[in-house]
């Protein structure tokens, strides 16, 4: 729930956050003070003229040395132009900063915040909806830009006419002025009383706006599936009570708010009538002039009025308050996996490696590795098998340190991984996971992705050694084919194939397949099989999987089970094992045994 502690800690976040521009909020600022006093001196003006018609030649103007009634007129006029115009002026001024700086503000924000986002380990991002991430990338951003669009300017220009007004009011009658100040304190009073009832409200509206954005998301990606199982209407009536828990919350919010400007009214109603009847009688008693009545008629509708926009400008307060908590919440979040000082720089990974008694668990999860021991020589083909749950993928993201160990050290050659600086060891790390994400652009572009200096030629020949180049050539656009959205244009193994590619171009030491042929056909893995024998030659290759065919050919192969190694050895021993685990699991896949 968001407090008076967490709403003045998120405008605190905000308010650091503009330090960078602070010289552009500083100008902003001063353009609409300038602005809102132009604005107020036209109600002087009033005045000036009615004091005119009334005095002629013993008015304020002729005061000045204008002895005649047309020069009075005249120099009334010309100022009036003036002042019109340079407000104009600064009214311009104030929105091109005000809204130039919100631009600029919601750009950096946004940048800033998915740059972070993207540098959180694996486990926060597990542990995140798609559709929160986007609503604070997007919707709340949004929202901060809107406030910094309107709201600040609201509030320098709310708060200068206060003062101007105020004293102007005290200096022609400190009692209307007592009159008209009466109902501020207790608007302020009723807002503090709002600002308490709406803030924890749109805290739950932006949290609903994340799971909205989540489910439909979700949807939208596993709409084949939708369309498979007929849940048409099943979808629509889950989005529907999701959306109408939103309009609800909306709602209620909606109700709280919008009773807070007639009741501002009444307290403005309050003001203008005091001071129209005690200046009435003032006037009429000739304790005021009437041009002096006249300004404080038109002033206090200006330095009341304003007020009745607190409903909307708290409203807005509280809305970008929300979604300052929940984006510098999340750019507040510490970045766990960070390069040690003093990392080292690898030119490459072509060393042992060894898991020296490892343990880790996933957060208040019971431990996966316990005194975990494991060693891959540099040049090795390494299998790993098990049962779901044993591990298996869990040893690929420690290597490639997207997880931090409970304890213990894993050790490239001589170097802790720890010790070793995380873009060269991700660089030199190629990496292809059971469900290979493809971008939305063309196929030389995904299989370049994450290399620099990419080369026509060496494209090709990452995607000849991937036996993708078969498929590749066939299409209508060759290389320059669009995959669509993750690849869906393509086959499962075609994606497979360039995922491949797209791993070799970095020129790996260490190529880690993770489950890569889970969901291809016999043929695809035939030709996955015959790319993995001429690739890893050179390099260390860890290759993951339940099809024991996939890793049939390795020099070693790790089977786990619990955290634990249950076997190890290459294939024909393993399968010579009588009762082994790897045996019996062999036997059933090949179909000599049935599952039982």
């Amino acid at each position: 729930m968001l407090n008076k502690k967490n709403t003045s800690n998120s405008f605190s976040d905000l308010f650091n956050y503009l330090k960078p521009w602070k010289s552009r909020v500083y100008l902003a600022s001063v353009y609409s003070a300038t602005n809102k006093i132009f604005d107020v001196a036209p109600e002087v003006l009033i005045g000036v003229a009615v004091d005119l018609v009334v005095k002629r030649n013993d008015s304020f103007v002729a005061s000045l040395g204008f002895n005649s009634v047309n020069s009075q007129v005249l120099f009334l006029g010309a100022l009036t132009f003036v002042i019109w115009a340079l407000e104009s002026l600064f009214e311009y001024l104030y929105m091109i900063e005000w809204r130039g700086l919100a631009q600029k503000v919601e750009h950096n924000l946004r940048v800033s915040a998915y740059d972070h986002a993207q540098r959180l380990e694996l486990n926060w991002h597990e542990k995140q909806t798609t559709g929160n991430i986007t609503a604070i990338l997007n919707d709340d951003v949004n929202q901060l830009e809107r406030f910094l669009n309107n709201g600040v300017n609201q509030i320098i220009q709310v708060t200068i006419s206060t003062i101007i007004i105020g004293f102007i009011f005290f200096y022609i009658s400190p009692l209307i002025a007592a009159i008209a100040v009466l109902p501020v304190p207790i608007i302020f009073l009723i807002s503090i009383f709002f600002q308490k009832k709406l803030s924890p409200r749109y805290t739950k509206i932006r949290e609903k706006v994340g799971f909205l954005n989540s489910s439909i998301i979700n949807n939208l990606i596993g709409i084949q599936t939708i369309k498979s199982f007929m849940t048409f209407n099943r979808e629509k009536e889950r989005i529907d009570s999701i959306s109408e828990e939103y309009q609800t919350e909306n709602i209620k919010t909606i109700s709280i708010s919008s009773a807070f400007n007639p009741i501002i009214r009444m307290g403005v109603l309050a003001g203008f009538l005091g001071t129209i009847l005690i200046g009435s009688h003032m006037a009429l008693n000739n304790t005021i002039e009437v041009g002096s009545y006249s300004v404080l008629v038109f002033l206090t509708q200006r330095f009341l009025w304003p007020f009745t926009s607190l409903s909307t400008l708290i409203d807005d307060f509280e809305r970008s308050m929300a979604s300052s908590k929940r984006i510098f919440g999340m750019m507040q979040t510490k970045i766990k996996i960070v390069n040690h000082e003093n990392a080292v720089k690898l030119d490459d990974l072509k060393k042992d490696i060894s898991f020296n008694d490892i343990s880790f668990n996933y957060d208040e999860k019971e431990s996966l590795f316990k005194n975990f021991n494991l060693n891959i020589p540099f040049g090795f083909s390494v299998g790993i098998v098990g049962d779901t749950g044993s591990g298996k993928t869990t040893i690929a993201k420690l290597l490639l340190r997207l997880y931090d160990l409970s304890g213990g050290s894993i050790y490239i050659g001589e170097h802790d991984l720890k010790e070793i600086d995380i873009h060269s060891l991700r660089n030199k790390i190629g990496i292809v996971s059971q469900d290979s994400f493809l971008f939305n652009s063309t196929i030389s572009k995904n299989i370049s992705y994450g290399s620099t200096d990419s080369k026509k030629q060496d494209i090709k020949i990452a995607a000849e050694q991937s036996q993708a180049i078969e498929f590749i050539e066939k299409l209508p656009k060759g290389f320059e084919t669009i995959v669509g959205e993750r690849g869906r244009t393509l086959s499962g193994g075609q994606n497979q194939r360039l995922a491949i590619a797209r791993a070799l171009m970095r020129k790996p030491d260490v190529l880690i397949f993770d489950e890569a042929t889970s969901s291809v056909d016999n043929k695809t893995e035939q030709l996955i099989q015959k790319a993995l024998f001429n690739i890893r030659k050179g390099r260390t290759t860890i290759i993951i999987a339940h099809r024991l065919s996939t890793i049939r050919n390795c020099d070693n192969i790790f089977v786990l089970k619990d955290g634990v190694i249950l076997e190890e050895g290459d294939h024909n021993r393993l399968v010579n094992k009588k009762g082994g685990y790897y045996s019996q699991l062999w036997k059933i896949q090949t179909g000599e045994k049935l599952l039982s």
